[in-house]
């Protein structure tokens, strides 16, 4: 299954249009996510919503907004005039969430630290998790008279 994660922020306006046969609104934007390493550029990548998303995501996100988008990657080939294909990146989303809203984004999402205990409290029934420190041993003291 194809399935893709990506937070990133839009950098061209939203852009509403419809199908060729007037039935299907698309919309269409450019987003920006950064680099894996910091000398790099940050990449880019065109993303597609259809029907009913696609008036929504017009209305309701603009150029500059921190988005969290889930849908399907996929790999468009174009020929160039200069005889050869290009092959473009497309995410077709299927959500989308504006960061710092209601959705409960406030910020990117943080995992739950590996050496996390359960703790519940004595007043509530909610539970939360308190890090708790890595077992550390001691080394052994080396023996062996022999340096190799």
């Amino acid at each position: 299954m194809n399935s893709f994660i990506l937070m990133a922020q839009i950098i061209k306006e939203p852009e509403l249009r419809y199908t060729q046969d007037n039935q299907l609104p698309l919309s269409q934007m450019l987003v920006q996510f950064p680099a894996l390493k910091a000398e790099d550029t940050p990449a880019t990548l065109r993303v597609v919503g259809f029907g009913q998303l696609a008036t929504e995501i017009q209305e309701n996100f603009h150029e500059g907004d921190q988005v969290i988008l889930q849908g399907e990657l996929n790999i468009n080939s174009i020929d160039r005039p200069e005889g050869f294909k290009e092959k473009r990146p497309e995410l077709k989303v299927s959500k989308i969430y504006k960061v710092g809203e209601t959705t409960g984004f406030s910020a990117p999402p943080r995992s739950i630290p590996i050496a996390a205990t359960p703790v519940s409290s004595p007043t509530t029934n909610t539970n939360s998790y308190t890090p708790t420190s890595p077992r550390v041993s001691t080394p052994e003291p080396d023996l062996d008279d022999i340096p190799f």
